[in-house]
């Protein structure tokens, strides 16, 4: 069976409790929240080493975030990044400041 995994942020969940796992047909999806994009990095760590082949990350995450996580797996497996179309601007502004604003206090 071949796993790949998509991680997002999303506050006060656990990366392993809290995760989504679908099998179908030889392939196994894992949806991993994590509390904060700090902890990316060890999860995608031990993701590779339970035998993920492929990453792909939330467009929430900042390119800083995203390139620890590049760089926490080095070349073991391909680390994709969700990016937004220009059109999609204002509307992931708009998404941005409605987390933050649910996230915060």
């Amino acid at each position: 069976m071949i796993s790949w995994a998509y991680i997002y942020e999303h506050p006060g969940t656990d990366p392993v409790a809290d995760r989504y796992v679908i099998e179908r047909d030889g392939q196994r999806t894992l949806l991993i929240p994590i509390p904060d994009p700090s902890v990316a990095p060890q999860v995608a760590e031990q993701l590779v080493a339970d035998g993920v082949r492929l990453i792909e990350l939330c467009g929430g995450f900042g390119a800083v975030d995203a390139a620890a996580v590049t760089s926490a797996v080095g070349d073991r497996v391909p680390v994709g990044h969700v990016t937004f179309a220009v059109d999609a601007a204002a509307g992931v502004v708009a998404y941005g400041e409605a987390f933050e604003a649910a996230t915060s206090g």
